[in-house]
């Protein structure tokens, strides 16, 4: 069964791993491998397709595999044109504000906001909605991810 605590812990690495993206932007290689590992520890593609809406896509707006999570985290992928990278930014921290989560025996949702701060303190608000799963191994991973600016008009 999961718990709030486990929930928070895995926000808490999931945005640790956007910033480590955004310090490694400079060493390609080394930037490369860490997102491939990041993917693999936070996302549950080795159990088949994750449902993931990510913030700036638009074109091709769902990423429900590997390589197409892998690009809009890094970029550099000529079938993912609009991908200028996401996790390059760099952001210096990453604050999830949970408005709820619900527990399902192995399966969690949460809902909220969370705050990706820029090197000069600006801060962008974005919405999301998480699912999680644990495996049978006792980790937890990301099934679906939907993020989106707020509505304005």
């Amino acid at each position: 069964m999961i718990n709030k605590t486990e929930i928070e812990e895995v926000q808490n690495s999931w945005g640790k791993g956007i910033i480590t993206i955004g310090k490694l932007k400079d060493s390609p290689k080394e930037c490369r491998i860490f997102t491939v590992n990041f993917i693999n520890k936070h996302y549950d593609f080795d159990f088949g397709d994750v449902q993931f809406k990510p913030t700036k896509a638009s074109e091709k707006q769902f990423r429900n595999n590997n390589k197409s999570a892998l690009s809009y985290f890094i970029g550099s992928d000529k079938d993912y044109a609009e991908d200028k990278g996401f996790a390059l930014n760099p952001w210096v921290m990453v604050d999830f504000k949970n408005e709820s989560i619900n527990i399902y025996e192995n399966i969690a949702t949460a809902m909220g906001n969370y705050f990706f701060t820029d090197p000069i303190g600006k801060k962008t608000k974005v919405e999301f909605s998480f699912v999680y799963k644990k495996n049978k191994e006792g980790e937890i991973k990301i099934v679906l991810h939907h993020s989106s600016l707020p509505f304005s008009m």
